[in-house]
């Protein structure tokens, strides 16, 4: 079994899709961070393990349901119908298998997933992390798996956006094998990202995530 942590906040429209797209001996977490749409009971109803976050921040999400899974291989994944879970075996199988120690989901986008503002804030960020941690990587993409142990012991300081930057660093500085996969990535199913949707929105998370850098 493998415990898969979906931080959610007001993803009604999206949410069963996920579900049913979670491979055989996945285990979702849903992890409710102040929706006000009834996302946490539907979860609920649709076989999730639910957790209530009421503090607000993408990083507290993730760090509850990090604390809530069990399982010794924990797979992260937004909630938003953007990236499949049918592809969560490509970053898993790995961890499992200790070819890498953590796995990330280089996103490979169709038509009108990825707004250019949102693509070219990330490749930004991705060139900062080679040249501060050496870390190859094309994409500081949402969708990963690794060891839930090792991670915990990063003890992963921030608690908003910069969450998914702070645990490749902090992976690197410990001599993580860090490697990517390919996955796909569509537009969202229905509603607007808190991130990748608004110019704004991208701005706040590139500001979160420049202050982890420095």
């Amino acid at each position: 079994m493998i415990d898969v942590v979906l931080p959610v906040l007001d993803e009604r429209e999206a949410l069963p899709w996920v579900l049913s797209r979670l491979p055989a001996g996945y285990r979702a977490i849903v992890v409710d961070n102040g929706s006000t749409d009834g996302s946490g009971p539907l979860a609920a109803r649709l076989g999730a393990q639910v957790v209530v976050e009421p503090r607000p921040g993408f990083g507290w999400a993730c760090h509850a349901g990090l604390q809530a899974a069990c399982t010794d291989v924990v797979c992260f994944l937004d909630a938003d119908g953007s990236l499949d879970p049918a592809e969560l075996p490509f970053l898993a199988e790995p961890v499992a298998a200790e070819a890498a120690d953590l796995v990330l989901g280089a996103r490979r986008a169709s038509a009108g997933a990825w707004p250019l503002h949102a693509r070219l804030a990330n490749r930004a960020l991705a060139l900062e992390l080679r040249r501060r941690a050496g870390v190859d990587l094309r994409d500081i993409g949402p969708m990963r798996a690794t060891r839930r142990a090792e991670l915990l012991a990063l003890d992963l300081r921030d608690r908003r956006f910069g969450w998914p930057l702070e645990m490749v660093l902090r992976a690197a500085r410990a001599g993580w094998r860090i490697a990517e996969c390919e996955v796909s990535y569509a537009p969202r199913r229905g509603g607007r990202s808190k991130v990748t949707g608004t110019v704004r929105g991208t701005a706040r998370a590139v500001r979160d995530m420049a202050a982890v850098l420095t």
